[in-house]
């Protein structure tokens, strides 16, 4: 039996036996995908002065049609037809891709009167498209052209014209779709945006349409429903000396007490604000846990009240916030901002959220 080639050269992987890049080559390395990142920022950017009366006759035709959205493209731009696609569906735009080629063998027959059509040609001049284009006028189905020729046949044979033409390819031929995909993509991703807010569509909507995954879970879940809460919550009264405030901490476990002053919340106390205290305070433990959030808070910092939830919003907020103020615990609020519950990091992870 012959051996597979890798054995043959002691046994490592091909992979493992190229020689590192040298500082030279590195530096190649990073120069070039800095270039291409700019080329593809600056066709977008490009491509923001381009939206104009025609995007909105594209979204009134979308929003207004009895049928599906059709969308079609070849090589490269059949990718991102596929995308555009999905993202549509996803946002309750009945759409679904249809491949040029195929069409011309019988797929053709899948479109129906009040469909409409998202063609997607860099060129605008594809032979594999006529066959579909031809069909489409045939039976009046209005087609949104995203071209990067304007003056092409798909573009004399669209109802809307979606100019998505870049100055420049990011390749160093300016051949190899790079930026006029991702223009393309950008474009139909901006229909999509501007699709859902104009149906003014709701988190409940959009977690009705995706009950699986971690979207799903961000927004079928509620905070209440992965908080800690009841017995589990460590509650302290603002008055209470820093030994009880320690016993309950270590009795919930949590690293964190919940701080209330006539039964809304006061502020909390941390594993971090207990290592501050014993640094700073000779007698922490003669303090009562207001005088110990006060003494404990970071070195110039103002002590703010903490960040809050309430239970009754969709777990993706959480997420949110947490991302946003990089912190791994939200305290959730009630009425008259009594503390309920603590929504943690750990507890989403769990959940399968993030």
């Amino acid at each position: 039996m012959c051996r597979p080639l890798y054995e043959r050269h002691r046994d490592t992987p091909p992979a493992l036996n190229r020689q590192p890049q040298s500082e030279k080559q590195s530096a190649v390395s990073k120069e070039t995908a800095k270039q291409v990142l700019t080329i593809e920022g600056n066709a977008l950017h490009r491509l923001a002065g381009l939206v104009g009366e025609e995007f909105e006759r594209a979204e009134e035709i979308i929003t207004s049609a009895t049928g599906r959205v059709i969308v079609s493209g070849l090589g490269k731009s059949g990718i991102i037809a596929r995308k555009i696609a999905a993202t549509l569906t996803s946002i309750g735009i009945q759409s679904f891709f249809l491949h040029p080629v195929e069409a011309a063998h019988g797929d053709i027959g899948m479109i129906g009167r009040g469909d409409v059509a998202i063609i997607i040609s860099k060129s605008g001049a594809t032979d594999e498209l006529l066959v579909l284009i031809n069909h489409l006028k045939r039976i009046e189905t209005p087609i949104i052209a995203m071209t990067g020729n304007t003056q092409s046949g798909l573009a004399q044979a669209a109802e809307v014209i979606l100019d998505v033409s870049v100055e420049r390819e990011a390749c160093p031929i300016n051949t190899v779709p790079t930026a006029s995909t991702t223009a393309a993509l950008a474009m139909g991703d901006a229909l999509a945006v501007s699709i859902f807010k104009r149906k003014g569509l709701t988190e409940a909507d959009f977690a009705a349409l995706h009950p699986g995954g971690s979207i799903g879970r961000k927004l079928t879940y509620r905070v209440r429903d992965l908080m800690v809460s009841g017995n589990d919550l460590p509650l302290v009264d603002i008055a209470t000396p820093m030994n009880g405030v320690i016993d309950e901490m270590s009795a919930r476990k949590l690293g964190i007490a919940v701080i209330t002053d006539n039964g809304r919340l006061a502020g909390v106390i941390t594993d971090g604000d207990l290592r501050r205290l014993l640094q700073r305070v000779e007698r922490p433990l003669e303090l009562n846990a207001g005088e110990a959030m006060v003494r404990s808070t970071r070195e110039g910092m103002e002590r703010g009240m903490p960040l809050t939830i309430d239970p009754d919003t969709y777990v993706g907020r959480a997420v949110s916030i947490m991302e946003r103020h990089i912190v791994t615990t939200l305290v959730v609020v009630g009425e008259d901002n009594g503390p309920v519950g603590l929504i943690r990091w750990i507890d989403l992870s769990t959940a399968g959220v993030v």
